[in-house]
């Protein structure tokens, strides 16, 4: 039985970031009806671990909403890992908290954070049409800093931006280049108060952008994983996307939008034939 790997994310900083990325509604630039706050609680983010493991998810991603880290965040997301491997220790722990110094990611590890999700977005090209304020170079380094760490690297990017095909290319290739473990597939969700207002994708055109990064990615990747916007972009065709190539979804609510009720989830896996991955499956976990 094939089984599938559910990860769970934890908005532990919401709304606070000062970059004008065009797709994000935690920029404070575009001012989007969100809720923000500088720390959660450790003790609600605990709960939020147990409650994902209880789920089924063995990934449980700590998500800053920053460029990058400082002392204040590295110290915070340390503190979280600890509590969470405390409680939870079955739980993969990962980070993503933007860019990052070897140094700092080797905190993180030491802390006990597995893997680090650092996203590229969209190609190299194309970058500078959706964010001014930080180059596609920082994110790539960031990358290859996790890499030189020994962290699994988790890097992915946002379908429906506006890009073109030569750029959905690039992207995926560009990913290809960093041997990451696990690639998040976006799907662009609009919020009204943000300045990108692009075609929205149709569903045979994103399930064949799932069956091209396959293609491009190739076997090695252990996880092709379709993350924002599922919900949104497939609707009642959700179940096709492993059809495509995707062997890995977002359990419950994403960073400022809200995931579909998690029993329809484990409806649609068990309809499917599907098993749910445990640690065990992990490959050199």
């Amino acid at each position: 039985m094939e089984k599938i790997f559910l990860c769970a994310i934890s908005n532990i900083n919401s709304g606070t970031c000062n970059e004008d990325c065009k797709f994000c509604s935690q920029s404070v630039k575009f001012k989007a009806d969100i809720e923000r706050y500088k720390q959660k609680p450790i003790v609600d983010i605990v709960d939020e671990a147990k409650t994902a493991y209880s789920n089924g998810a063995l990934g449980f991603c700590l998500v800053t909403a920053n460029k990058g880290i400082d002392d204040k965040i590295l110290n915070f997301v340390c503190d979280v890992a600890k509590a969470v491997t405390k409680e939870v220790p079955q739980l993969r722990l990962i980070a993503c908290n933007g860019t990052a110094s070897v140094s700092q990611l080797q905190t993180l590890k030491d802390a006990g954070i597995k893997a680090y999700n650092h996203n590229l977005e969209t190609s190299e090209n194309f970058y500078k049409e959706i964010c001014t304020t930080h180059p596609w170079s920082e994110r790539y380094e960031t990358c290859q800093n996790v890499n030189k760490v020994g962290l699994k690297l988790i890097t992915g990017g946002i379908f429906g931006l506006g890009e073109s095909d030569e750029d959905r290319v690039s992207m995926l290739e560009s990913i290809k280049s960093l041997n990451p473990t696990s690639v998040p597939l976006n799907f662009f969700h609009p919020n009204p108060a943000l300045p990108l207002k692009p075609k929205k994708l149709g569903v045979d055109e994103a399930l064949s952008l799932i069956r091209i990064s396959k293609e491009i990615l190739g076997d090695d990747i252990e996880r092709l994983m379709v993350a924002g916007g599922r919900e949104i972009t497939f609707g009642d065709r959700q179940d096709e996307i492993f059809e495509y190539g995707a062997n890995s979804i977002v359990i419950g609510n994403y960073l400022t939008t809200s995931g579909r009720d998690k029993s329809k989830d484990y409806e649609m896996l068990e309809r499917l034939g599907f098993g749910v991955a445990t640690s065990k499956d992990l490959k050199n976990a």
